[in-house]
């Protein structure tokens, strides 16, 4: 009887002890996300910075591209972790932009971007 209650004892304090970690990687990735390219070209740079900064700080995709019908996971690895963030692509071919504000990120798990050509207007969708 002792010995199960020490089995519980232990067992209890290990499941505290690995609750902040666990917690800490919930609240570290909540803002992660897939970017879906749908526009039909591609995209050499990607920038995601907190809706209340006033500077896209730095290229996520760094070397890369991401081609049409291509996606991407973005991961944050920041030390800011507000829901709100503003994101901006940038094409290859002319250099030529386009520019979301406020995406809930603590909501929004995948970002799908799509271009008519008709109209010549870049859209996003989120889920």
């Amino acid at each position: 009887m002792k010995f199960t209650g020490l089995i519980s004892m232990v067992a209890a304090a290990a499941a505290i002890l690995l609750m902040p970690a666990a917690s800490m990687a919930d609240e570290n990735g909540k803002q992660d996300f897939t970017l879906v390219n749908r526009t039909g070209y591609t995209i050499s740079e990607v920038y995601v910075s907190p809706s209340r900064a006033n500077d896209w700080q730095e290229d996520v995709l760094g070397d890369g591209t991401l081609g049409t019908a291509r996606q991407i996971a973005i991961h944050f690895h920041r030390h800011q972790h507000p829901c709100h963030w503003d994101l901006k692509v940038v094409y290859e071919d002319d250099n030529s932009s386009a520019e979301w504000s406020q995406i809930d990120l603590c909501s929004v798990s995948e970002v799908t971007i799509r271009y008519n050509r008709d109209t010549d207007v870049t859209s996003a969708s989120y889920r």
